[in-house]
């Protein structure tokens, strides 16, 4: 029964990190339809973000060290949602309507920021230490439930509610729900579609610098963390039906259950085999994924 419970706890823990990692490409490829290859990128900036906030306090508040966190987190989600804004503007809003340039093109910006950041921060891993109220755990009946692992998965439920407000109770989340179920006739009611895009772009952005922000608890980070995770991400987004928070969650949490389990019982390199099977079939039954939009538009 421990073990059951611990790889149950592995499982949810393994989803929680990667249901952060795809809210913010399920916001824009749910919207905008674009594959952003540059997703894994933006996860690395808001990692980068917060080695550079621990530094700081390190070197100039070397007492308050123990809350460099609470600072990094709106560092990573600000500055990584104004790269993705710039991107947007700057290049996504021209390639609407063709994903095979747009995919081409992401693939470049990844390649520039990692270059980037490898000049900037060096080639090998650094690391980021935790504050110390996140080290240890919670012993129950002989388990130990890690404070990091918990305070994760605390973490991506305030990201979730604060994420479902702003979509159901507010006049900007609610018209970027309306240009995703019907964008021409969003755009006969006198909403700019896009702004939304711009803004939702943004946010996406700003969602994956919060799981970079997320995964430094988890290890070190260097310029290539995104690209360990995109992959899944896309999974997840795929699975849980484009453009569905709930289908999101659903199959992040799926994905990382099934995983963690099938790791136990296998092997790593197996578990990926048997969840890239399993996708495929589910997916051969049901093509929109666990939860499909609903929409008014005419195929």
């Amino acid at each position: 029964m421990s073990i059951l419970i611990t790889q149950f706890f592995n499982g949810l823990s393994l989803g929680s990190v990667m249901l952060l990692i795809a809210l913010g490409l399920a916001i824009t490829f749910g919207l905008m339809g674009v594959i952003n290859m540059a997703h894994g990128e933006l996860i690395m900036v808001g990692a980068y973000m917060t080695y550079v906030i621990q530094q700081m306090f390190a070197k100039y508040l070397p007492s308050s060290i123990d809350y460099y966190y609470f600072l990094a987190i709106p560092v990573a989600f600000f500055v990584s949602a104004f790269i993705g804004w710039g991107l947007e503007k700057w290049l996504i809003q021209y390639l609407y309507h063709r994903p095979l340039d747009s995919l081409l093109a992401t693939w470049g910006v990844s390649l520039i920021l990692q270059q980037i950041a490898r000049s900037i921060f060096g080639a090998p891993n650094v690391a980021v230490l935790p504050p110390s109220w996140l080290e240890g755990g919670v012993n129950f009946a002989g388990i130990v439930f890690p404070y990091k692992r918990l305070f994760i998965l605390l973490f991506v439920l305030v990201c979730m509610l604060i994420l479902y407000f702003y979509l159901n109770k507010t006049p900007a989340g609610r018209r970027m729900r309306a240009v995703t179920l019907n964008r021409d006739m969003a755009s006969c009611l006198g909403i700019s579609s896009r702004k939304v895009d711009a803004y939702a772009f943004a946010i996406g952005s700003g969602f994956a610098g919060l799981a970079g922000c997320a995964l430094t608890l988890l290890g070190p980070i260097g310029p290539t963390i995104g690209t360990y995770y995109i992959v899944d991400a896309f999974m997840v987004v795929i699975l849980g039906g484009v453009g569905k928070l709930i289908g999101t969650i659903f199959g992040a949490f799926g994905i990382g259950l099934v995983s963690t389990l099938t790791e136990y019982s296998t092997s790593t390199t197996m578990a990926k085999v048997v969840i890239f099977a399993m996708i495929i079939a589910f997916l051969q039954w049901k093509p929109s994924g666990l939860v499909s939009v609903k929409t008014r538009s005419l195929d």
